[in-house]
């Protein structure tokens, strides 16, 4: 709770660059109205006798009140341009977004996790098309890139390390160095069981009554046993017993303190019960009851959790487990070479990628107890900042700790995490790892996961030093805080020097930070934040480690808010809610930890190696698809509105209407409204496998390259000269055109001519910006064309004013002539645009495309992935099924390749328009695959 935040309601970028655009357009529509409003003052005048201004005429058109009558007609245009608002917009984009989510997100079974029946969800429809623009990842470590099957390893008791085992870490380290391990053999007391893989004979089957320390290996396994909230099931038999607890890590330390000897099988209200073998004498085992006095219960501020307990025979103990930063906090003075020795193993485990975890205990006299138990009630039955309280009473009793040692449990990484990091890092994406563990397990993990690397530059932040040692042995929490500021500031003010040398020089290397989370407090700072975010700005990833969930938080704003980019924020556990909420795009994974952070997220997902799925293929192929929807009805809008706006000026500026009404109420209802609809559902520029093989696509995407004002005022200009064409092409035409009785043709039978070329015109249009067309396409384009002349078939013998027009304009071969040759020319200059651009200068995507042109496509839908991200051994032995796709929609071939290329490998070179016009000169015979 006291890292808990407001649930946001979350818009996508898109959308916001949408609401500007509909803006945009609300104010075209005022220009217009404008020129219209003032052109009917202007031109309204007596001198037109044959249009009857005498006296005695309507307010809108009498010439001796010329504001009125431009102030009527300012808001007749307002109805009759209103279509240049493209209502319908919205609910086709909600729709296609929906349809997005539920049936390809949720039905894609290479999102699908088998082994806990997991498909992926998307628990909102609001934000497919930003999952195509993230650039930062934010990511928990336990449960999220690593399995949250947690095993106890090894552990430091008096200063003695036990276990003899070699995690998945310190063998990526070796190979790294190029060394090799040798497996090591089980002993014969090792024991292999969920949660425990720790194998060391001086501890196992009562061994370690012969250590040198072996009241302090008593006092380790007895706050195993005690210091933890675990509730026992089944049996109360070593081997049937089950633990049920808050976190993996309790119930693998319950399993711990079993399987040396220390057994808890029962708890009740007030008491534990634990049965002790070999404590007395080797083979003796006795069933010993803890009275459990108060329980101080572990949060993500304390990081500890402590058990005042009550031996059988009177003793008062204080247990008290956390991170290694707290609890050496409390110690008492004295006994330095063991505190310097347990650091030194913490430091150890931490290089093997293991979570570590330091006990310790304290003798309570019964005064002592009783004066502070009183605290406790007292705060206990408090109303207000209970929390609050409770925590200060805590501070008073967690003193002068004794420390008995540390443990270190193993959680081994996911399956396709490293590939899936190097993946999204090649896309452009830059991940960042926040986590509670110790700052020497995150940097291994992060060596394990290819987040850090040995040819990157590290800048390293703690407040592991010598001289902040120095100064917090002096107790003095004033003095702490300004001397950690201090150091904080020095330290990121010398790490952004040395990042902007490195920037400048070429080639330099790759960047990296790692800060824990003491000194994040204080760089989080207003006066420091700049600093800090300039600093992770620079650098390719980032580790903050000993963070708690508020920090995960502001981290995630500080990049959100602060540099303004695209955030995805990705958790398992109940810690994570914070930063999942805070993101652009919360991604909760379905783990061992509860169902909370899958329940604030936006999208579930059961493995983080699904990233790559989620992102480089739906996200992209979502942006890619909404960015079409929006511009093209943009355009079909524009272009069908001006042409009534031309109309306008040979009309006096009257507001007299060019179209019918009802040819205005079905244009984006019926005759435009499904062709659109498909290409947001289906088109891919190139196949989901082609996504993967070449991450840099998804660059475009984080640039926003397809939904720029640049990309808006092109269809603009394409939306001007088009209605243009539509009018004056078919008015000049139709000025000496007959019917085929003679007459001359009148306003309705030219309008029904210009209102079949723009149906036409723009549905064609749609064609041309496909990437990939399907049986669906041809479908909706042929199935609208063809809805308005069943319309107007019927129409025209019902309505008076437009009363046979059909029939007389296709008894005329100008129609026919019309209806062919207007749309060819309004159709030429994009024609012309889409060759020019594809050829000199073409977008990533197109090159990909070129590159492939004569594969077959491994296509099984033009809307759902066909192949599946970091696809396991088991899973490569089973191909997919491949259907042919006989349609492309590539409609130049640009061989300038070099640009790409050179780019992957991160090398700037442009295109050459006089080398890919030479290649393409070049005939070459299409390599098709040879069929057995």
């Amino acid at each position: 709770m006291m890292n808990s935040m407001n649930v946001p309601f979350k818009r996508s970028t898109l959308e916001r660059k949408l609401d500007k655009l509909i803006l945009a357009l609300f104010g075209t529509l005022f220009m217009m109205c404008l020129i219209g409003a003032i052109g009917s003052g202007i031109f309204i005048n007596q001198k037109y006798y044959y249009l009857g201004l005498d006296k005695g005429v309507a307010a809108e058109f009498n010439p001796s009140n010329r504001f009125v009558v431009a102030a009527l007609t300012f808001f007749t245009l307002i109805t009759l341009y209103s279509t240049v608002i493209p209502i319908s917009l919205y609910v086709s984009i909600e729709m296609i977004k929906f349809i997005q989510s539920t049936q390809f997100i949720n039905k894609d079974l290479h999102m699908y996790h088998a082994e806990t029946n997991t498909p992926a969800l998307a628990r909102t429809s609001n934000l497919n098309e930003e999952l195509g623009q993230v650039e930062y990842i934010f990511s928990d470590k336990t449960g999220t890139l690593t399995r949250n099957l947690m095993e106890f390893f090894k552990c430091s008791i008096g200063g003695e390390v036990y276990g003899s085992g070699v995690t998945e870490i310190e063998k990526g380290a070796a190979q790294r160095n190029g060394i090799k391990i040798q497996e090591l053999r089980k002993s014969a007391t090792a024991i292999q069981e969920k949660g425990f893989n720790f194998d060391d004979h001086r501890l196992m089957r009562g061994a370690w009554r012969n250590e040198p320390n072996s009241d302090t290996c008593k006092e380790f396994f007895r706050c195993l046993a005690i210091c933890h909230t675990v509730l026992p099931e089944g049996d109360e038999s070593p081997e049937k017993i089950t633990y049920q607890a808050a976190s993996p890590d309790e119930a693998a330390l319950v399993t711990a303190a079993k399987n040396f000897g220390f057994f808890f099988y029962r708890r009740t209200h007030t008491m534990i019960h634990v049965r002790e073998s070999c404590v007395e004498k080797m083979g003796k085992i006795q069933d010993v009851a803890y009275e459990i006095l108060n329980v101080l219960e572990f949060n993500s501020t304390r990081k500890r959790q402590s058990v005042v307990c009550r031996y059988p025979n009177g003793r008062l103990v204080l247990y008290c487990k956390g991170a290694d930063t707290v609890i050496y906090e409390r110690l008492a003075s004295g006994n330095d070479d063991l505190k310097k020795v347990n650091r030194a193993h913490l430091e150890q485990f931490g290089s093997a990628g293991l979570r570590t975890l330091c006990l310790a205990y304290r003798d309570l006299g019964p005064e002592t107890y009783e004066s502070w138990n009183e605290k406790f009630i007292q705060a206990k039955s408090s109303l207000r900042g209970r929390e609050t309280k409770l925590d200060e009473v805590a501070e008073l009793i967690e003193k002068d700790l004794i420390l008995i040692g540390s443990t270190a449990i193993e959680d081994k990484l996911q399956e396709g995490v490293p590939a899936c990091i190097e993946t999204l890092s090649r896309a452009g994406i830059k991940v960042w790892v926040l986590t509670g563990d110790q700052m020497g397990t995150a940097i291994n993990i992060a060596y394990a996961c290819n987040l850090i690397n040995n040819e990157m530059k590290q800048f390293i932040i703690s407040s592991e030093t010598d001289a902040i040692r120095e100064v917090e042995n002096r107790g003095d929490q004033v003095e702490i805080a300004c001397f950690i500021k201090e150091e904080v500031k020095k330290q990121l003010k010398k790490c952004l020097e040395e990042a902007q040398h490195y920037l400048h020089s070429a080639p330099g290397p790759k960047l990296t930070l790692v800060i824990d989370g003491k000194c994040l407090m204080y760089a989080l700072d207003p006066t420091l934040r700049v600093m800090l975010l300039n600093l992770s700005l620079n650098c390719t990833s980032v580790v903050c480690c000993r963070v708690s969930p508020l920090q995960k938080a502001q981290v995630t704003s500080m990049v959100k808010k602060g540099a303004r980019k695209i955030t995805l924020s990705i958790g398992d556990g109940a810690n994570d809610v914070s930063m999942i909420q805070a993101a652009h795009i919360g991604i909760g994974i379905s783990g061992l930890e509860g169902m909370q952070a899958v329940m604030a997220s936006d999208f579930a997902i059961a493995q983080f190696r699904y990233l790559t799925d989620l992102l480089l293929v739906h996200g992209r192929w979502s942006y890619l698809r909404i960015c079409k929807v929006i511009a093209y009805f943009f355009y079909k809008n524009l272009t069908f509105t001006l042409t009534q706006f031309w109309f306008t000026f040979q009309t006096g500026f009257s507001g007299q209407r060019f179209y019918d009404d009802w040819f205005q109420s079905l244009y984006n209802v019926i005759f435009t409204a499904l062709p659109v609809i498909i290409v947001g559902l289906f088109d891919k520029d190139v196949s989901a496998s082609l996504s993967k093989r070449y991450p840099e696509l998804y660059k475009e995407g984080i640039r926003d390259a397809f939904f720029k004002w640049r990309v808006v005022v092109t269809w603009a200009c394409f939306s001007v000269y088009q209605s243009l064409v539509f009018y004056h092409f078919v008015i000049t035409s139709s000025a000496s055109g007959k019917n085929s009785s003679g007459r001359m043709l009148g306003q309705w039978d030219i309008s029904t001519m210009a209102f079949t070329c723009v149906v036409i015109t723009v549905n064609l249009r749609l064609l041309m910006i496909c990437n990939s067309i399907t049986r669906w396409h041809y479908i909706s384009v042929g199935g609208s064309i063809l809805a308005w002349f069943m319309f107007i078939f019927v129409y025209s013998v019902l309505r008076e004013n437009v009363f046979f027009v059909i029939y007389v304009l296709m008894s005329t071969f100008y129609f026919y002539l019309t209806v062919l040759l207007v749309p060819i020319v309004a159709l030429f200059g994009d024609f012309i645009y889409l060759g020019i651009q594809r050829w000199f200068f073409p977008y990533d995507y197109q090159i990909v495309q070129e590159i492939h042109r004569h594969e077959l496509d491994d296509n099984t839908s033009a809307g759902s992935p066909e192949v599946g991200s970091q696809r396991t051994p088991q899973e490569e032995g089973n191909p997919l099924p491949r259907e042919i796709s006989r349609h492309t929609g590539f409609a130049f071939d640009s061989p300038g390749f070099e640009s790409f290329f050179a780019a992957q490998l991160g090398i700037y070179a442009p295109h050459k328009a006089w080398d890919v016009a030479r290649r393409a000169s070049m005939k070459s015979k299409p390599k098709m695959p040879q069929r057995n």
